[in-house]
């Protein structure tokens, strides 16, 4: 069914023509007769006449799917291939015996599932694509596209209304954390969440089944007491509601129950028969009851969390008067058993400038220490450093060993993400939390990597570039606990290994790195609102496994490896200006070192002075007064690993 031609500032009512440097993103359409396809394929469809800009899509671009049936608009997508013709050409036809009706093809996958949008939200970010009161066209431009991607970023996240059509979302997730598996150890005592599962699940099977055996008593009174309507009074009634669409090509697809048009509400097609007429009442009702039963199911999951953290921390936290004792460093320390139990233990007092007489607790400086490679051994330690008093203090140390993994803080915890060692990558991710110090498994990366770059913006843990063996990576990965995995999110333009990323000011930059054929001066930033990552000014030097921190809002990317040789050099990037400045070179050639900011002063640690070398010292700087050496004992010997400043 060819969409009509009405001309318009635009040109041929199917399409603006706009270039493919001007497309920013791409509407596609559906009914609730092929929307499940669309997304249990992966596939979005539109009619030939719009092959012409479907083609202009490149993988990465931002897509949105229309539901021609409820006026709801769905994301956030975005392009897995190439826009192009016919990549199943028997999608969305009955049984697959006749050629597909929508053979403008892309595949996509889910970036972030949100509630839909309905038109009257979405409708003024698009007022101009619309052409008439009812009707727009698809493209959209990267102004409108940014509006969209803002509306659904204050979109809450969906839920199993939505997600129970991914099928390519992770299990748990699209069940709706209905089978989400927790473990949780409460004062020695671990709850199994298979029993947990069980009793709840019991309940809201139970719920679920009386809900819908009451909707089919319903629906079965409706249909004595109001037959539906036949062919020919359904036929009038679509003829009143859609006057200008009674035609003889919409008689012959009515016939044929051929899936609707994307492209048009007008090309639509309405179905006859009764249960076409009832069953999606009792669907949408069916979806909505899974909703609120998986939302009562995530609701018991935290009412028993909480329950069991308040008992846990009644039982096992010091004493009031200890407590307030970290609060007020002048009142006696506490114990050592409740230096444990705050996250500090006694081990190791004599190395590393250890000292008992130190509570790091009352400290309000730490710098955490983790991972990493002494030369001989491959560390799961953790350790919390305070420079004010040149001390450092063992924590109990990760689930496995790990160098090459970047650390972010969220919500009060320290994530480590990815990484390896002897050569073995890995995509398992875990959270310490000091108030317990104790680790927690949490969901994995979509993909087993090392000296990757990490930042939090927004909420959101971000792992940025990375690579494993002779894959290099521009892909980023966005962390959401709501949803309880990591989501894919848009791409860098540039592949980076052992590159890195901070965040200023609402904003995630990346420098540095290798692209699989030289190392790299270039730098990126993403920021949200735009949805998109932009170049900006090029570093002097090229920089391979650099530390990039922010000081005084403005980036410091510290040494790295210029493809010939570790370096001391240091850049500074003032985002007010938009551009570099050479800043003042430390002491010491490194790279593979970390980095971290408290008190306004930026502390290196360890690193390759060159080949094999490690560096064992560290340097403090400030602002005005230059690099420092630190007292060599604080950090010890170490490379490949991570830090993370926490300060008051």
């Amino acid at each position: 069914m060819g969409a009509r031609k009405k001309e318009s500032n635009y040109g041929p009512s199917n399409n603006r023509n706009l270039g493919k440097s001007q497309l920013g993103g791409v509407i596609f359409g559906a009914t609730n007769l092929t929307i499940n396809e669309c997304l249990s394929k992966q596939l979005f469809g539109l009619p030939k006449e719009h092959l012409e800009y479907v083609e202009k899509i490149s993988p990465g671009l931002p897509l949105f799917l229309f539901n021609y049936t409820d006026k709801k608009l769905h994301g956030i997508f975005e392009a897995a291939s190439h826009g192009q013709k016919d990549i199943d050409p028997y999608a969305w036809t009955i049984e697959g015996k006749q050629r597909t009706p929508f053979p403008a093809q892309v595949q996509v996958r889910l970036q972030s599932a949100r509630q839909p949008l309905t038109e009257t939200q979405f409708k003024p970010a698009i007022a101009d694509n619309y052409y008439n009161r009812v009707h727009f066209w698809f493209e959209l431009d990267h102004s409108q596209t940014n509006r969209l991607l803002s509306l659904f970023s204050s979109q809450p996240v969906a839920a199993s209304l939505f997600t129970t059509n991914f099928p390519f979302l992770p299990k748990k997730v699209e069940t709706g954390l209905k089978e989400k598996k927790l473990c949780m150890s409460f004062s020695g005592n671990t709850v199994n969440s298979n029993t947990l599962d069980e009793r709840l699940g019991t309940v809201v099977k139970d719920e679920k089944e009386q809900v819908c055996m009451k909707l089919k008593e319903l629906a079965l009174n409706r249909k004595i007491i109001n037959p539906p309507p036949t062919a020919r009074e359904d036929e009038a009634a679509r003829v009143k509601l859609y006057p200008h669409s009674a035609t003889r090509e919409d008689e012959t697809a009515r016939k044929n129950v051929e899936p609707p048009s994307a492209a048009h509400e007008d090309d639509m097609t309405v179905g006859t028969s009764t249960s076409s007429m009832e069953d999606p009442i009792i669907a949408q009702l069916s979806e909505k009851v899974d909703y609120l039963m998986a939302f009562i199911t995530e609701q018991n999951y935290k009412i028993e969390y909480l329950e069991k953290r308040v008992i846990f921390l009644e039982q096992n936290l010091a004493p009031q008067n200890e407590i307030q004792c970290l609060k007020d460093p002048s009142m006696p320390g506490p114990s050592e058993e409740s230096h444990a139990i705050n996250g500090i233990t006694s081990a190791n007092e004599s190395d590393l400038g250890n000292s008992p007489d130190i509570n790091l607790d009352s400290c309000d400086d730490l710098i955490f220490l983790v991972g990493g490679y002494d030369g001989m051994s491959w560390f799961s330690s953790l350790d919390a450093y305070s420079p004010s008093n040149n001390c450092i203090k063992s924590l109990k140390p990760m689930n496995t060993a790990r160098c090459y993994a970047p650390v972010s803080v969220l919500n009060g915890e320290l994530y480590v993400f990815g990484g390896g060692t002897r050569g073995v990558w890995y995509d398992t991710v875990e959270s310490y939390d000091p108030i317990v110090n104790e680790w927690t498994s949490r969901p994995a990366l979509n993909a087993k990597k090392g000296s990757l770059a990490g930042a939090t913006l927004n909420g959101k843990i971000y792992a940025v570039g990375g690579g494993s063996d002779d894959i290099f990576y521009s892909a980023v990965e966005m962390l959401d606990l709501d949803i309880g995995a990591w989501i894919p999110s848009r791409s860098m333009l540039h592949k980076r290994f052992s590159l890195a990323a901070a965040e200023l000011n609402g904003a995630i930059y990346a420098v540095g790195g290798y692209d699989g054929t030289s190392y790299l001066k270039s730098a990126e930033r993403f920021d949200p609102r735009e949805h998109s990552w932009t170049t900006i000014e090029s570093m002097n030097t090229m920089r391979g496994c650099p530390c990039l921190v922010v000081l005084n809002e403005k980036l410091y990317v510290v040494g790295g490896f210029d493809g010939n040789e570790m370096v001391p050099t240091v850049e500074i990037y003032d985002p007010r200006r938009g551009s570099w400045m050479i800043g003042e070179p430390m002491k010491y050639p490194r790279g593979f070192s970390a980095a971290a900011v408290v008190k306004e002063s930026i502390y290196v640690f360890g690193g390759l002075k060159s080949g094999d070398e490690i560096n064992h010292t560290v340097e403090c700087y400030k602002e005005g007064q230059g690099w420092e050496n630190v007292d060599a004992k604080a950090a010890g010997r170490r490379c490949f690993f991570s830090a993370v400043g926490l300060s008051s």
